[in-house]
């Protein structure tokens, strides 16, 4: 049988689920301002992957003690770098702070700058992968 990489055979625990979540709102909060277009994607992400208002408020009420969590698994690691930066493209204003989010955590999993800024290229349809992006959804 083929192995499975979607995002929700990738997060099988609610561990991963929880801590993937808690990443995505530090990435989104990072310029001091949710915009409707982070918001629908942080409810179309935590909707697809079964997470309830009581288990998401926590990481909303204390994001400022709250840092990335990084996860053991490579294809995890790769999967969540991409959907941070979907998340940090999705107002379509890439703000310093949340690039610099990105970065720390592209550094944190072993990634160059340079891998990141291929992503981000490649993700706001400016790179040869723009014809077939990587999606989460």
């Amino acid at each position: 049988m083929q192995d499975e990489h979607t995002l929700e055979a990738v997060l099988n625990t609610q561990q991963k689920k929880l801590a993937f979540f808690q990443n995505l709102i530090l990435v989104a909060a990072a310029d001091g301002k949710l915009q409707k277009a982070e918001s629908q994607f942080l409810l179309q992400i935590g909707n697809r992957l079964g997470l309830t208002p009581e288990e998401v408020m926590p990481i909303a009420d204390n994001l400022s003690v709250l840092s990335f969590i990084t996860p053991a698994e490579g294809l995890q690691r790769t999967m969540e770098l991409q959907t941070l930066v979907q998340m940090m493209l999705e107002d379509g204003d890439m703000d310093d702070r949340e690039y610099g989010l990105c970065l720390e955590y592209a550094n944190r999993i072993g990634y160059s700058k340079q891998i990141l800024d291929d992503m981000v290229q490649q993700l706001s349809g400016n790179g040869p992968a723009a014809n077939n992006p990587p999606t989460v959804s």
